[in-house]
């Protein structure tokens, strides 16, 4: 890896392509430092220029809020060759208001310039992990997988997929954030295909036939039809392949209901379809969650909630130079122990 840049002439004479494809970063240029704030390159030169740049010192992150820790294993790939040492809560763990979270101790120069970058990590991967959290403390025992894709630049959506996973989420549709967990992509497939074909059993039938066996099939039923009337029609078409019936009814039509949910239940069941599951998606939140939950729904998809979730603001303090506790006006100089934390490097 080429040296993070260290000054404002790099930054001025770097060559940026007015043709590239994406706009996201890449690795390189994450690990290069070319999305930090420039503030901290400045800090880099004239710590080098005082002859202080390899100063000793202990960073320390909190957060502004409470939330589940997510992001680690980013940042220990960032910094796993600077000469520093490193304390993190593990991914999955829960963290209170101004916890220590994260303890940075080594020369300012092998990690200084990536101060934006760390608490970028941490701050919107903790975020979504928080939200994901939520949703599956919701919903209990029930499945819950994770939909956020499509409302996320794709350059991220896989970070955010692999954070509600590692919030308790059961599963997550984006094929690179599931993979990322060691696991299979879930969903079957969207009302485009209904709307092509135009019918929902048709549909239903092809993806039967064309899809591997271990494949669920989980069938939308609000496309064109009353969906207690169209589950009904899907699963005598089906019938013992048939998973379950997916409500994604839209706002405009006053969205999945309790009542929605019931009559298709009952319906179900008196038409000789028990085993047929109920899964619920679109516009899911913690309440409406908790609300469905109460009737005879079997699993949820969650999307815009958990994507959505604004970062947890992450603060990085200098807490010690040169062995000695300081800091700046209104925080606490030395270090803050946090029993959770791990020493990670």
């Amino acid at each position: 890896m080429d040296k993070p840049i260290s000054s404002v002439k790099e930054i001025e004479k770097y060559f940026i392509n007015p043709n590239r494809k994406f706009f996201s970063a890449t690795h390189e240029e994450i690990e290069k430092g070319l999305t930090t704030d420039i503030y901290f390159v400045r800090a880099q030169e004239i710590l080098k220029y005082l002859r202080l740049g390899s100063t000793m010192v202990t960073a320390e992150i909190f957060p502004r809020e409470e939330g589940v820790f997510t992001g680690t294993q980013e940042v220990y790939n960032l910094l796993k060759d600077k000469k520093i040492k490193l304390w993190s809560l593990e991914e999955g763990e829960s963290f209170q208001h101004k916890d220590t979270v994260m303890r940075i101790e080594g020369p300012y120069c092998e990690f200084g310039v990536f101060e934006t970058v760390i608490l970028g990590i941490l701050a919107s991967s903790s975020a979504w992990a928080t939200a994901a959290r939520r949703c599956k403390d919701a919903a209990g025992a029930k499945k819950v997988v994770c939909f956020g894709s499509r409302h996320i630049h794709p350059a991220v959506a896989p970070v955010m997929e692999r954070s509600a996973l590692i919030g308790g989420l059961d599963g997550a549709s984006c094929i690179l954030g599931a993979k990322l967990s060691g696991k299979k992509p879930q969903g079957t497939i969207p009302h485009t295909v209904m709307i092509i074909s135009g019918d929902t059993i048709k549909a239903a039938q092809a993806y039967n036939v064309c899809m591997p066996k271990d494949a669920s099939r989980i069938i939308l039923i609000d496309t064109f039809k009353d969906e207690a009337e169209e589950s009904i029609r899907v699963a005598r078409a089906l019938r013992e392949d048939l998973l379950g019936v997916r409500l994604d009814t839209p706002s405009e039509r006053g969205g999945v209901t309790p009542d929605l949910v019931k009559e298709v239940r009952v319906r179900l069941d008196q038409a000789g379809f028990p085993y047929v599951k109920i899964f619920v998606s679109g516009g899911l939140t913690p309440e409406r969650i908790s609300m469905l939950n109460e009737e005879s729904v079997d699993a949820f998809g969650v999307g815009s909630y958990i994507s959505d979730a604004s970062p947890i603001d992450m603060t990085l303090d200098i807490k010690e130079v040169a062995g000695k506790p300081i800091a700046k006006r209104g925080r606490i100089p030395g270090k803050i122990e946090n029993l959770k934390l791990k020493q990670i490097m």
